[in-house]
């Protein structure tokens, strides 16, 4: 089979520009209205603008609880010289909102009234049309209440309902047709998918922001590597569809007929983007209507999505693309990127003391969990070779800056426990943690820069069997930090279930069988690993897969789980969550270093308070392979002593 090749790798804006002004050649963007009930108009556009068809109140109203009074009749009141009037003759009682009769016109508050039998009783004059709601005070008939191009929220129902509207004229919801395709792909979840099988998930995240954005989406069933069935399922939606989406088969691989099948039915005019991800996005034109050909890999298919979907459908509906909240940081380390595209980098973003620094996560096009943690990305464009560690960033916002503002951020070794005490912060202080696994040592060196808050570390002292001390007071002898134990943990051999090659100790995984999986260099489990190994007379070549490096404990189990080795040093809680087997080894302490001058007060008296819980200690105790004897206890705390004064002769006191 011939192999097809990119067009070219056009720039972004250079593309995005070509297939808008091919859409307004064919009056793409022309309105399509239609009428719908009012009640059922939430979050939709209006198309014209609201008109109220009666005012409101549009009757006499009073505006508060009391009598309706004339107001000439209670001239002179005072509490010396009460008024008397009598019911039904001279005053009506009446509540918020009831209508006042026009030979009364004044509202008398219940407050300033005291009854005596028939009478009423006024202790102050009123004036005329006191605490009375004109006709129209709220609304008049024919009054605008909302222009065209509004999103129509709750506020705006119920306006309409109270002007007597009770169908509105909105734009009519694009259609975007989904087609995914790809013979590896499977629509239900199981527990014994074959390698290879992926569980189709682009069509529901690009369906969602569709519903995001006002837009409807349909979703075609998969669709095998075929170009026939492809061709056919064009063909199926082509008519309805506002917008055809293909998800996957963009690239220029032996199985990827989108380009071709677009250019069968219309006019491809964009076969690949200078973006990073989304390289290989397809743009095209059928019945006069755009086709995008996304990525597979998510990280791509939604970019490319956000992009060019985004901004058609915008138009579509009449509206401007929202402007994200921008925010200046300093970028944690170095980034290289490819000078030929335009990078957009996911990233986490924290304040650290008066400063924001942004942290970059995994850029994995296929790494969907990324998505879920960014807080923005920020764009490295095209020409350049990347940021440096510290270079200012601007960070385009996708979650709120308050809860920017309200993130810890734990950087250094993985254990589960953190996830417990991110989870309880979340949920009973709406403080967020996030947490970065680079190992002990990574850990100690975020400390070192000041860019994290705390770190997670479990650092073995070959020379005095102690954790963590002796690595802080050399690295960082000169900032206050202070050392909390936050559990005692197993560490061991993580095996499969049934542990079928009978692994008992570290001697056997030198066998020829066995593959092993190490570790990250700078990690607290590789040097306890290594400690051992030398304890045991071990030579780490004689171990298959000493090299192979993993950057959790439950990386580690998983690839056990998954056989792609045999056994891991990792924790027990890893093996226990996946139903794993476990060859205890030893049992060491992993402790949290914090930078208390980086956090606010209030936040740090949380953090503790949360450590010290019983909640964390019931959910920590019960998920299992943890001692939690000493949690919470404060191991030791750096404080510096400020430096001795020179001496100063009585000449210089003053200078």
């Amino acid at each position: 089979m011939e192999r097809k090749i990119y067009i070219k790798n056009m720039p972004l804006e250079q593309a995005l520009e070509l297939i808008m002004s091919r859409l307004e050649k064919y009056d793409y963007f022309q309105i399509d209205r239609e009428t719908i009930d009012v009640l059922h108009s939430q979050e939709r556009i209006t198309s014209s603008a609201v008109i109220a068809r009666r005012s409101a109140p549009h009757y006499v109203a009073s505006a508060m609880d009391g009598i309706a009074v004339k107001a000439s009749s209670t001239y002179g009141a005072s509490e010396i010289n009460p008024i008397k009037l009598l019911r039904n003759k001279d005053f009506i009682e009446v509540d918020t909102g009831d209508y006042v009769p026009r030979e009364y016109d004044a509202v008398v508050m219940i407050e300033d009234v005291n009854y005596i039998d028939d009478f009423a009783q006024v202790i102050k004059p009123a004036v005329p049309w006191q605490h009375i709601r004109s006709v129209g005070e709220d609304l008049v008939a024919h009054d605008m209440i909302v222009p065209t191009a509004t999103r129509i929220g709750p506020y705006e129902i119920a306006s309409f309902r109270t002007a007597g509207i009770d169908s509105v004229e909105v734009v009519k919801k694009p259609l975007v047709a989904i087609i995914p395709t790809g013979t590896e792909l499977i629509e239900n979840n199981s527990d014994d998918m074959a390698p290879g099988q992926i569980i189709e998930s682009n069509s529901s995240m690009l369906s969602g922001l569709c519903q995001q954005w006002g837009a409807e989406a349909v979703r075609h069933e998969i669709v095998i590597d075929d170009k026939e069935l492809l061709r056919q399922a064009v063909r199926e939606v082509k008519d309805d569809a506002d917008m055809i989406v293909i998800c996957s088969g963009s690239s220029a691989g032996r199985e990827d007929y989108t380009s071709s099948i677009v250019e069968e039915f219309g006019e491809l005019l964009v076969h690949g983007v200078a973006t990073k991800p989304g390289k290989p996005a397809i743009l095209g034109i059928i019945d006069k209507k755009p086709v995008i050909g996304v990525p597979g890999y998510p990280v791509s298919a939604q970019l490319i999505f956000n992009i060019f979907a985004q901004a058609i459908l915008y138009r579509k509906l009449g509206l401007t693309l929202p402007e994200p909240e921008r925010l200046s940081c300093s970028i944690s380390r170095k980034v290289p990127s490819s000078m030929g595209v335009d990078e957009f980098l996911y990233l986490n973003v924290a304040r650290i003391k008066d400063n924001y620094i942004a942290y970059p996560l995994n850029r994995g096009a296929g790494i969907t969990s990324s998505l879920v943690k960014a807080d923005g990305y920020t764009l490295i464009e095209r020409g350049k070779e990347g940021l440096n560690a510290g270079d200012n960033c601007t960070v385009f916002l996708k979650r709120p800056r308050y809860i920017v503002d309200k993130t810890l951020v734990c950087i250094g070794s993985h254990d589960m426990s953190i996830d417990f005490l991110a989870d309880i912060l979340q949920k009973r202080h709406a403080i967020r943690l996030i947490s970065t696994n680079v190992g002990s040592m990574g850990g100690i060196m975020s400390l070192r820069l000041g860019e994290t808050h705390f770190s997670g570390l479990h650092l073995l002292d070959y020379e005095t069997g102690d954790y963590n001390e002796s690595y802080l007071q050399r690295y960082i002898p000169e900032q206050k930090w202070m050392l909390i134990n936050l559990v005692k943990r197993q560490q061991g051999l993580i095996v499969k279930k049934g542990n079928p090659l009978q692994i008992s100790c570290l001697q056997d995984i030198q066998r020829e069988d066995i593959r092993y999986i190490n570790r990250q260099k700078g990690a607290g489990t590789r040097v306890l690993f290594d400690y051992y190994l030398k304890k045991e007379n071990i030579d780490s070549s004689s171990i298959n897969g000493y090299n192979r490096e993993e950057f959790t404990h439950l990386a580690v189990a998983a690839a056990v789980k998954n056989d792609a080795c045999d056994t891991g040093m990792g924790i027990y809680a890893s093996a226990r969550a996946l139903d794993l087997d476990f060859i205890p080894v030893t049992e060491e302490r992993y402790d949290l270093c914090i930078l208390p001058e980086l956090i606010e007060e209030e936040i740090l008296e949380t953090l503790l308070s949360v450590i010290n819980s019983s909640e964390f200690r019931d959910y920590t105790s019960d998920f299992g392979g943890y001692n939690l004897e000493s949690s919470g206890k404060l191991i030791h705390k750096n404080i510096l002593l400020p430096p001795k004064p020179s001496p100063v002769t009585p000449n210089h006191q003053f200078i």
